[in-house]
């Protein structure tokens, strides 16, 4: 696909907006009660910033605006308005501390965590089960939300309210939520030919009712197989043709990085790569064209930002 693309965003500096909040992958500002959410190019793997991928932030943007507009029958999200292709304007939420993870699949973590005979987030699976394999059901593994360098831990259903993260009554809203969003997702994208293998979703508390928040069935927070070369794939032992970022996490395992240690060296050409990958993964996952501003990105943000505050 022939493209012409921005600049890398790889960080904001909008003092004007207040104080900065940098996450993995956004930056986020908070601004008359409302949280202002920048998605930059920043590419994370095992919790780490690996480099950056120009557009990446906008095709994020566009996605999970998608799946926000999707889903609101489902859940109410914090979204506000988009003013930018990276910007995202939510109400601001009292986030449960909590990754909740929805698996239809046995890959990631979960496989990596099942091969060394381990439980997942506190689920048993059967034994003899293959990497890739559909699970029986949707299952939630649940990790803590550790800050930006440190990995995430994962933590069962049973510790959640135990421990008192959550209290039981909003725990079962968020799982009902969680599993009824992944199963409209997954009739979804099986429209288009995909598999949605598994996600992570955040939500948090607004006026006392829970709310989905942050990003929804994006390619940094999902995974997407294409349906009809998996089981051939599962068949003769390989991996499932991905729409998502495990490319990327598989490439850095096989150069020995899984997290710990320095980051290998991204070569420009793989980066170029990876740009492809993301817009071409947005228009199979949603059947829409993905269009990329090209203007540089940080006088555009502002630009509109500004606008949107009357700043």
């Amino acid at each position: 696909m022939a493209v012409s693309l921005p600049e890398s965003l790889s960080e904001t500096h909008f003092e004007w907006l207040g104080s900065r909040y940098v996450g993995k992958v956004r930056d986020s500002y908070v601004r008359n009660g409302l949280r202002v959410l920048i998605a930059t190019d920043r590419l994370s793997a095992f919790d780490r910033n690996i480099t950056t991928v120009p557009g990446k932030g906008q095709v994020l943007t566009k996605l999970a605006n998608y799946w926000f507009e999707r889903s609101s029958s489902i859940v109410e999200n914090h979204v506000v308005a988009v003013p930018d292709p990276c910007v995202m304007i939510g109400k601001e939420a009292a986030i449960i501390p909590v990754e909740v993870v929805v698996r239809g699949y046995l890959a990631g973590s979960a496989w990596r965590d099942y091969s060394a005979g381990s439980p997942v987030s506190g689920v048993r699976l059967p034994s003899g089960m293959r990497e890739f394999q559909q699970l029986s059901e949707p299952i939630i593994t649940p990790s803590t939300k550790e800050p930006m360098g440190r990995h995430d831990v994962p933590i069962s259903e049973r510790e959640i309210v135990d421990k008192g993260i959550v209290q039981p009554e909003v725990w079962e809203q968020v799982r009902s939520h969680a599993l009824a969003l992944f199963a409209m997702a997954s009739k979804d994208v099986m429209g288009r030919g995909l598999l949605f293998a598994d996600t992570k979703y955040e939500f948090g508390i607004v006026d006392g009712r829970v709310v989905l928040a942050d990003e929804i069935h994006t390619l940094d927070s999902s995974r997407f197989w294409v349906a009809e070369s998996y089981e051939q794939r599962l068949r003769d032992g390989e991996a499932p043709e991905m729409l998502d970022k495990e490319p990327i996490r598989r490439w850095l395992m096989e150069r020995g990085f899984k997290g710990d240690g320095p980051v290998p060296s991204i070569p420009e050409a793989y980066r170029a790569e990876l740009v492809t990958h993301y817009i071409k993964s947005f228009e199979r996952i949603t059947g829409t064209e993905c269009q990329i501003d090209t203007s540089p990105p940080h006088a555009r943000i502002e630009h509109n930002l500004r606008a949107y505050f009357n700043a």
